[in-house]
């Protein structure tokens, strides 16, 4: 008998002081165990964008220093993992599909810490062996009544920053984003 489908989800607050979140296979970054070996893999735009387009990483980037709520909610065939009624309200701007390949776990963590050992504050994922579609969605969840405490921090029912929807990718999605930037820049 098999189990049933179901979507996953992590919920965590991670930090970054480079500007950028990112999920990422550890995998494909054994190589990296310093700051020498960090800065020519991942130090230029150009450099995180090879790693986007073959699906070893996925940016969650808006260019801000800082400590964000980020939900990991990965779903499965038959049972994709979707936005909340309540995010779906709050849902400010959504990327297009990223491509993510995983060899079993993925972590998240800000672009800094990438590398061959988690560094503390790392989020690890299971993540089953594959290739998959991965879409951001950055949440104004200070709009949401309730979310602000009296000392201007979340509520403990406060949505998260960014909501991260893992699904397989079906064999014929063949076009992914590639840009560093998550989402794209508003027209004037």
């Amino acid at each position: 008998m098999t189990a049933p489908p179901r979507t996953v989800e992590t919920v965590s607050t991670v930090a970054t002081d480079a500007g950028m979140l990112a999920l990422w296979d550890p995998r494909c970054f054994t190589g990296i165990v310093d700051y020498d070996t960090w800065d020519p893999q991942l130090g230029e735009d150009e450099d995180v964008e090879r790693h986007i387009r073959i699906g070893a990483l996925v940016p969650i980037n808006i260019r801000s220093d800082g400590a964000f709520g980020v939900l990991v909610r990965t779903g499965e065939v038959g049972l994709p993992a979707r936005l909340t009624e309540r995010e779906s309200r709050h849902r400010l701007v959504t990327s297009d599909a990223y491509l993510l390949h995983s060899s079993g776990q993925v972590w998240l963590s800000g672009v800094e810490a990438v590398g061959a050992e988690a560094w503390p504050g790392t989020v690890q994922c299971d993540l089953p062996a594959g290739r998959y579609s991965v879409v951001i969605h950055l949440i104004a969840w200070e709009d949401e009544p309730g979310s602000v405490d009296e000392d201007g921090t979340p509520s403990e029912t406060a949505l998260s920053d960014f909501v991260v929807l893992i699904n397989p990718a079906t064999p014929e999605q063949d076009t992914f984003r590639s840009a560093v930037e998550t989402f794209d820049q508003p027209e004037d």
